[in-house]
């Protein structure tokens, strides 16, 4: 979000205002770009003839200068001038916008798009390859596709008509499609990269690179529906490619490919989802006929490329959380980090540590330089004078450094943006007048408006003006305060700057995540310090490691210390229960935010001279993010005493608790999303998972399960043996063999007890699942009971026998027909939980020796999210108390069906819908005489 400011200067030594002269013409040249961009051309004309014309009379005025020396006099040529500056730059941006829109809108390739034409197109790639987020659409998980920014530089028609052209595109390329085969010929035989490793899965960061594209699945919102700036992340991509999916075999052929790379495909062109933005079409490539390379990537996109394979190989031996940060700290290199992570990252505002920023290239030439505060004087210090490098040399030095920075890092926007914004934060260091760089920063931002007016609609460059701003103009003053209240001078710098970027950037990063953190400032004072020596040391071991790889895994080893303390900050701070708060994420909303924030800071500076007053508030700070369950259910009522079973509202999926003691709860189902389930976790203080039942592998019941792993114990995971779909089955298993958690499967017959909690397993038979060499592995740790050879621990009773010999196939049609059903006892009340069973496996069940056991229960989890496919039968000996059901508002599939809920209001129960009621928990007796109690959770 911000660059950050090395430590080592004094206060501000220039007296006066702030130098604002600038100001106007760049927010008038910003304002202006972001509205021209796709304003028709003759507005456009018009706003351009009409602002150089006035701008032009208005400078003829007052370079005749003024009529009296008389201070008002001088004072209204200035304001002539002024409002001649804002007029020309007006006229030059809307000049720029409109080219560069036109650009986007002219050609064939929109026309072509409209039609939904099949053409073969020559293209250029513009960006890195990235793999979109898997969206979990009903009870599968859409896979993901390879997204590529390119130019396409010639289009043919299937009538043959071919076109030169330069219209940006999307490509999307879905998993099945080969990868792009080699043209003979030197130039298309230059090596490219190995293909880094994409982590499991992919979740985008900030609510970017996932969505569809021009109907098809896979393709990213933020390249379709809105720009990747624009969607909220601080670098496209940071945003496009946090976490990661897996790549298919032949998406491994085009994650490899390098900018500047040509490529002839065949596809189909689909417009844009909406307006204003870079892209002019989205070309979906077909299988038919194969992608073919044309060019290799240039020379220096080679080197960059090497640079960053040296750097992931030079990180493939560190720790998890270390592997996976490093590469982005130091260019930018997401792929490896994991949805968990990313999350962490995004709950404490430390995204824009993975994403490169300006203070990358601060740290960097800081260290050639020395304290910036002496890199003019001759006492100097740095790199630069130990090398005998003159003042001359160190500025060619570290203009040859930031070149090869654009250039590793690639020269996106967001880099150049980054770039100018750190040099910046630099200078005014180096020159110790901070305030007077006010004018450097409005002119930063009219030259890269400019030159590239899309970023003008882009949210990380917002983001990192805005921050610039606040530690050029802010922070020097909050620090001075903080010193003269006998705060260190550095902890006051530090403080300063972090407090100054978080207020005045948290109302745009709430339009974006609709959250206001409460750990965001603390959390960025204790990574501060780790940033410099990571960063350093991470270039260290990017610029040793192609000629020297032990070199440069033993620099990594050294970096990977910092490294893993900014993710244990990330990962402390984001499971605090009190983290962040939900905050409207519309433009209203970010006002009210800056209202509640100067509000704060006034109070702040009355409250200081308080000491008691400050302690009171603190204590009440700390309270707000520790959130003891004793306190918080005293004040929210949530969740309610003596609670039994609870059902999370994750939309349309299942995650359902039973509680199992202080802190522990068995978890049937983990629901479409990981935020989610995590958030009611929390909620209801379970921290212990002495088993995690998943019915089935449909996405809704299983995409969820890192939220449930985060932070808490899990002893042992049970599943049906049904495994499909593969992907799912294949997903859970990777999770748990990632945390070392023993993966059993459930049989009818099987059961289990923990204190007053005890449940029976009634589907699915044993005879099905996947036709394997021997049974479900041994119960290990707290599960036992007779068959199974474990201890004796919290959870205990008679469980089958492994079958002998292979498995039998299964006889079901799908994945709903092999759900896990409990029949639980939790105190005195009796819930049957019946997955997602379809009405002919209730009928077995119905006949089934269980039968008698299901009558008469107290709570019903009715199956499949309430659909229209329920045995009657089934309903009127269940005859529950209580029918919950989990849906999603607003869900394409009509649940719950107005039939189904109307079956069971018929028999008497209580009818209750997570999309209309919220979280709900159960409590009570139960019991034909006793109290059956339903809390919803009415918390906004």
């Amino acid at each position: 979000m911000s660059a950050t400011l090395p430590h080592g200067t004094g206060p501000d030594p220039e007296p006066g205002p702030l130098d604002l002269r600038l100001v106007p013409p760049a927010l008038a040249a910003w304002a202006t770009a972001a509205l021209t961009l796709d304003a028709p051309t003759d507005r456009t004309v018009w706003i351009v003839a009409v602002s150089l014309l006035g701008g032009i009379v208005l400078l003829g005025k007052s370079r005749r200068g003024p009529e009296s020396p008389a201070p008002p006099g001088r004072r209204s040529a200035w304001a002539r001038a002024s409002l001649a500056a804002v007029l020309l730059c007006v006229a030059a941006s809307a000049t720029s916008a409109g080219l560069q829109g036109a650009d986007v809108r002219r050609g064939p390739v929109p026309e072509l798009a409209r039609r939904s034409a099949i053409v073969t197109a020559d293209i250029e790639l513009t960006g890195d390859p990235w793999l979109s987020t898997p969206r979990v659409r009903g009870d599968h998980t859409a896979p993901a596709a390879v997204l590529i920014r390119a130019k396409v530089r010639r289009v043919e028609e299937s009538d043959g008509r071919s076109t030169r052209t330069r219209a940006p595109v999307l490509v999307v390329v879905d998993g099945g499609v080969a990868g792009p085969e080699r043209s003979s010929g030197g130039e298309s035989e230059q090596e490219t990269p190995e293909i880094p490793e994409v982590p499991d899965r992919v979740r985008g960061a900030a609510g970017d690179g996932s969505a569809s594209a021009a109907g098809g699945a896979g393709a990213p919102s933020d390249g379709v529906a809105a720009s990747v700036e624009g969607s909220g992340a601080p670098s496209e991509k940071a945003a496009a490619s946090a976490g990661g999916f897996r790549a298919r075999a032949g998406q491994a052929g085009w994650m490899k490919l390098l900018p500047s790379t040509r490529l002839r495909v065949g596809g189909r062109l689909a417009p844009a989802l909406a307006g204003g933005d870079r892209t002019a079409a989205v070309l979906r490539v077909r299988g038919s006929p194969g992608a073919r390379v044309l060019a290799g990537p240039s020379g220096p996109q080679r080197w960059a490329g090497r640079l960053r394979d040296g750097l992931r190989a030079a990180t493939d031996g560190l720790p998890g959380d270390a592997r996976a940060l490093l590469p982005g700290l130091v260019v930018g290199d997401t792929a490896r980090i994991t949805p968990e992570l990313d999350d962490a990252f995004k709950a404490t505002d430390l995204t824009h540590t993975l994403a490169v920023s300006g203070s990358n290239l601060t740290v960097l030439l800081a260290l050639l330089t020395g304290p910036p505060g002496l890199a003019r004087l001759t006492e100097r210090r740095g790199l630069a004078p130990r090398l005998g490098l003159s003042l001359r040399a160190t500025a060619l030095f570290a203009g040859a450094l930031t070149l090869g920075f654009v250039l590793v890092c690639r020269p996106d926007p967001s880099v150049l943006r980054a770039a100018v914004c750190g040099a910046i934060a630099l200078l005014a260091l180096a020159t110790g007048r901070r305030r007077s760089l006010v004018p450097a920063l409005a002119t930063a931002v009219l030259l890269l408006v400019l030159y590239d007016p899309w970023l003008a609609r882009g949210y990380g460059f917002l983001l990192s003006v805005l921050a610039t701003g606040a530690l050029l103009v802010l922070a020097p003053g909050w620090s001075e305060g903080l010193r003269r209240r006998g705060v260190p001078p550095r902890l006051a710098e530090a403080l300063g700057a972090a407090a100054a970027a978080q207020a005045v950037c948290a109302p745009v990063v709430a339009v974006l995540s609709a959250r206001v953190s409460l750990v965001a400032v603390p959390c960025n004072l204790l990574a501060e310090a780790a940033v410099a020596p990571a960063t350093v040391l991470g270039f260290a071991a990017l610029a040793t490691a192609p000629v020297a790889m032990p070199l440069a895994k033993l620099l990594a080893w050294g970096a990977s210390w910092p490294t893993r303390w900014i993710a244990g900050v990330a990962r402390a701070g984001a499971a605090l229960p009190g983290a962040g708060v939900d905050w409207p994420g519309t433009w209203p909303g970010a006002l009210l935010l800056a209202a509640v924030t100067v509000a704060v800071v006034l109070a702040g500076r009355r409250l200081v001279r308080h000491p008691w007053w400050c302690g009171l508030f603190g204590v009440l700070l700390l309270l707000a993010l520790v959130r003891p369950a004793p306190l918080t259910r005293v004040v929210t009522g949530w969740p309610p005493p003596g609670w039994r079973y609870a059902m999370c509202d994750v939309g349309q999926g299942d995650a359902t608790v039973l509680a199992a003691g202080a802190g522990a709860g068995v978890v049937v189902d983990a629901g479409p999303d990981p935020a989610a389930v995590d958030r009611c976790l929390r909620q209801l203080g379970i921290t212990r998972v002495p088993l995690l039942v998943l019915t089935h592998f449909h996405a809704d019941h299983v995409a969820g399960l890192p939220g449930v792993l985060r932070g808490r114990e899990v002893a042992a995971i049970e599943t049906t043996g049904f495994e499909e779909p593969g992907q799912e089955a294949e997903f859970v298993r990777r999770e748990a063999a990632g945390r070392h958690i023993p993966v059993t499967r459930a049989v009818a017959g099987e059961e289990r007890r923990t204190g007053s909690l005890s449940w029976r397993v009634l589907w699915p038979p044993a005879d099905t699942g996947r036709p394997t060499a021997a049974g479900p592995p041994p119960v290990t740790g707290p599960l036992a009971g007779p068959g199974v050879p474990a201890g004796p621990g919290p959870l205990a009773g008679p469980a089958p026998p492994p079958p002998d010999g292979p498995v039998a196939a299964p006889e079901f049609d799908g994945p709903n027909d092999a759900s896990v059903a409990l029949l639980v006892r939790a105190g005195g009340l009796r819930l049957l939980l019946l997955g997602d069973l379809e009405p002919p496996d209730q009928q077995a069940l119905l006949r089934s020796p269980e039968a008698a056991g299901m009558a008469g229960v107290d709570v019903l989890k009715v199956a499949h999210h309430g659909s229209a496919y329920q045995d009657p039968e089934l309903i009127r000996l269940v005859a529950p108390r209580v029918a919950l059901i989990s849906c999603g508002t607003g869900n394409p599939y009509g649940h719950p069906a107005p039939s189904t809920v109307a079956a069971l209001r018929a028999g008497g129960a209580l009818v209750l819908r997570t999309d209309r009621d919220g979280a709900l928990a159960v409590g009570g007796a139960g019991g034909a005489d006793g109290e059956v109690r339903v809390t919803r959770d009415e918390r906004p």
